[in-house]
Order: structure tokens, then C-alpha cells, then sequence
């Protein structure tokens, strides 16, 4: 999460749903090309409807709307839970959107 860090020409401090699980996904490959298991994933997570991180159906023009975070932006409940099921799929060594949830891009 901490690594994914951006600032939107308006002043939002955001980070973007889709980098940060390219960054989980290339951990997983790092891992497995070394024969190696991640460890576990951290994130910044609410279970609010925030609007602090842009993708997972939230725009840079929606940031606006409840942006609450005082130091760093989360994902909301709808971002979180699709992270959770795309990390599960990782660990089942699936890629590719989670059948089981509908996609929220």
C-alpha cells in the first residue's frame, strides 16, 4: 500500500486500486520464481463507503464525495473485498477477475 502513494493535480493524496495489485501480483511471482510464499499483504482499509482510492469504481473526480482519511488513503468496502477474493485467487495460483464477485471497474 505505502509504496502506491499519489497526488492528483487537485491535491488528493490517493492511491490507484489497479497498481496496487499489479504490486501483489508481482510479489507473487518474485516468490514463486524463488520457490519461495509470500508472507501476507498489508492494507489501508475501511469498511466505510470512503472515496480515497481511485479505481474499483472510483474516479480522481470522485475523490471529493467522502474523502474522510486524515493520513492515509484507504480502500472502501467494495474496493477491500475485491482485493481479498483477487488475493485469494493469487494464493490459489489463479489470475484473472474472481468469477464470484462482480467486477466493480
Amino acid at each position: 500500500m505505502h509504496g502506491n502513494g499519489i497526488t492528483t493535480a487537485s491535491g488528493f493524496k490517493t492511491r490507484d486500486f489497479d497498481s496496487i495489485l499489479r504490486e501483489i501480483e508481482r510479489s507473487f511471482d518474485v516468490h514463486e520464481a524463488l520457490g519461495t510464499n509470500l508472507g501476507g499483504v498489508h492494507f489501508e482499509l475501511t469498511g466505510d463507503d470512503v472515496t480515497e482510492c481511485i479505481g474499483g469504481g472510483i474516479s480522481e473526480s470522485d475523490l471529493d464525495r467522502n474523502y474522510a482519511s486524515l493520513c492515509d488513503p484507504r480502500l472502501n468496502y467494495a474496493q477491500a473485498l475485491e482485493m481479498a477474493f483477487l488475493v485469494g485467487r493469487l494464493l490459489g495460483g489463479r489470475r484473472g477477475p474472481s468469477p464470484s464477485v462482480p467486477s466493480l471497474r
